[in-house]
């Protein structure tokens, strides 16, 4: 298989496929940390959180289509706004999820799987009838434009560099949040012991609430992202929840540094292995790997450390 290439080419292919795994590592991460914060701090199976990334690319299509025709001298600047209302209304629906449905069902995983999984179809439908069945993409910025060439066979995409410094910005602001702030340190607290939490004046209500909503917020940041790379459709979101459920579970349940070096570990693996192999092949075998190293080490690559 590689007697075919010179080892210039090899360094090249490997280089170009490890930078398209970085890129395929920034979506995973930006959506794993919103369900690492759900599941892996609430225990919520949240099998919507594909149509909450959605529903993040969604609203950024619709405010590209509004910069480019009411404002397009502001057209360069799109995203940001793109991104912060992504985030917000994501966020919002997730908090009105979590009051009207989710937190009827802590306690009770499986049930919260079953009911997050019939929220998926309805929402789904709902972006079906609303946007149509075909998938929609937006238009990058010129400046997003282009690659910069590193060697003469290397170059990378800008759009794919804004996208891993999003993932890296927005993974230094979880952790910022987890263990740097009073809510981080409430929804900690919750985790390991709610009762003794609600006791000492935790509003435990509001920031399962919070945290949820915080949880679908990322994942609209994430959809925001993802419209860079790939088009927009109502089922698109089913294309990487298992992917990321994967993540959570291979990095341990609840760990932020778990879970980027689980998104890093199978995003260059697949990358890498697609080259040579069909994409699904590739995916099979990322998927065999994770399975055996979880039967050897069951808590994940990184597993919390609670009291009992």
């Amino acid at each position: 298989m590689f007697a075919d290439y010179t080892m210039g080419e090899l360094t090249a292919i490997f280089a170009m496929q490890g930078f398209a795994g970085l890129i395929l590592f920034s979506v995973f991460v930006l959506m794993a940390l919103g369900l690492a914060i759900i599941f892996g701090q609430m225990g919520v199976i949240n099998m919507a959180h594909g149509e909450f990334m959605i529903l993040g690319a969604y609203v950024t299509y619709l405010v590209s289509n509004l910069f480019s025709t009411y404002i397009p001298f502001a057209f360069s600047i799109y995203f940001f706004v793109a991104m912060a209302l992504a985030f917000v209304v994501t966020g919002a629906l997730g908090m009105f999820i979590e009051w009207a449905m989710i937190r009827h069902l802590y306690k009770r995983p499986l049930d919260t799987l079953l009911a997050t999984w019939g929220l998926s179809l309805i929402l789904q439908q709902i972006y079906r009838s609303v946007f149509g069945a075909r998938e929609v993409g937006v238009t990058i910025p010129d400046w997003m434009m282009g690659s910069l060439p590193l060697t003469d066979m290397i170059e990378v995409p800008i759009n794919g560099m804004f996208v891993m410094v999003l993932a890296v910005s927005i993974s230094i602001a979880i952790y910022v949040l987890m263990f740097r702030s009073t809510w981080g340190k409430q929804v900690r607290a919750i985790n390991q012991n709610r009762i003794m939490a609600g006791a000492v004046g935790i509003n435990t209500e509001w920031t399962d609430r919070l945290t949820f909503g915080i949880g679908c917020g990322v994942a609209g940041v994430a959809g925001s992202a993802f419209t860079m790379i790939g088009s927009t459709g109502p089922t698109a979101g089913q294309l990487y929840i298992v992917d990321t459920f994967l993540v959570v579970v291979f990095g341990g349940a609840g760990s932020l540094l778990g879970t980027i070096a689980s998104a890093f570990s199978i995003s260059q693996a697949q990358s890498i292995l697609e080259f040579f192999l069909s994409g699904s092949m590739a995916k099979v075998l990322t998927l065999l790997t994770v399975v055996g190293i979880l039967m050897l080490r069951p808590q994940g690559l990184f597993a919390l450390k609670l009291r009992k």
